[in-house]
């Protein structure tokens, strides 16, 4: 507004930081922190399939998920200290327990699933066990332990497999931090999906009908959580367009694939087995374009300063009000 020529407003500023630098420092994290949040998931959701055929009487698939679940933490636990550059690092991260530390909480929980899961998984070989002697009372009591330990990892695994989700919300990143409410149900559907891959890949195919219904859960979790991730405006950008939104995109059809072909899968290993590649690809390409479009919005400013206007201009109008 003018007056006389006089300008009596002080025009918006443009969004651009000073001399084109980032308004946030972009997060220190390299890819290896993207796989970690690949593998931590898929050893969740290992540990929840292995558990729920234990339960169910379907000895194949309890064994590859227990199997799943190692194996995950195992790489799991390796990027983590990889991308922290020495191992005592994560030695001095268990020093301190802070519940109001997403970081401080997920370095406890990957401490006490991976002993438990490593428990159940070796348990499977006590069938390759003497009969008698030391190693044959080995064999008689591995069973039973490795039937606790995979329950307790199951107990725990839920948490693993959403912390992450926590995790990246809790940052100053505005692609991460304003999806706190969906993120945690995006990577849950990931795990599942990606464990409920591996399961049809391995096990036997006349053990696998629980996993035919737990891709199309998996899927319908992730797409809800995902849609509304998507939909949050200027910050949710970042999952819709350039190369983090085509992972993002990928994951959704790779997932939509796996979940339908597993449908039809019924007792064919051919189809099972694609299925699975494409339920684990979805995972993948879910946790790397989710890393990606943190990474571009913490880059460019105006992820930054358009939300914060708009918040003090909805805080504005609601004081005139």
């Amino acid at each position: 507004m003018t007056r006389g020529g006089e300008q009596l407003t002080v025009p918006a500023a443009d969004f651009a930081s000073y001399y084109g630098r980032p308004i946030l420092k972009p997060p220190v994290w390299k890819r290896d922190i993207a796989g970690y949040l690949f593998t931590g998931g898929l050893a969740a959701g290992g540990a929840l399939i292995g558990a729920g055929a234990q339960l169910t009487g379907r000895p194949g698939l309890c064994t590859v998920g227990r199997w799943t679940a190692l194996g995950g933490i195992a790489a799991s636990t390796y990027l983590l200290v990889h991308d922290l550059g020495q191992p005592t690092r994560f030695h001095h991260m268990l020093r301190v327990a802070k519940v109001t530390s997403p970081m401080s909480v997920g370095t406890w929980i990957l401490a006490a699933f991976g002993p438990l899961a490593g428990v159940a998984a070796v348990a499977e070989l006590a069938p390759l066990l003497p009969q008698h002697g030391v190693l044959g009372l080995a064999r008689r009591i591995a069973p039973p332990v490795g039937n606790v330990a995979g329950l307790a990892a199951a107990a725990t695994a839920p948490a693993l497999a959403t912390y992450t989700g926590v995790l990246l919300a809790d940052t100053a990143v505005p692609a991460w931090h304003e999806a706190y409410p969906y993120l945690p149900f995006v990577f849950g559907g990931s795990a599942l999906a990606a464990a409920t891959g591996v399961g049809l890949i391995a096990a036997p195919a006349a053990q696998t009908a629980p996993l035919r219904r737990l891709a199309v859960v998996a899927a319908t979790v992730k797409y809800l959580g995902g849609r509304r991730m998507e939909r949050l405006g200027l910050t949710g950008e970042p999952y819709r367009q350039g190369r983090s939104g085509r992972l993002v995109r990928a994951g959704d059809v790779l997932l939509g694939v796996g979940a339908a072909t597993a449908l039809f899968s019924r007792r064919s290993r051919v189809l099972s087995a694609i299925s699975g590649a494409a339920l684990v690809a979805s995972s993948v390409a879910t946790r790397f374009g989710v890393f990606e479009a943190g990474r571009v919005s913490a880059r460019d400013p105006k992820y930054t300063v358009v939300p914060q206007r708009e918040r003090l201009d909805e805080k504005r109008s609601a004081t005139r009000l």
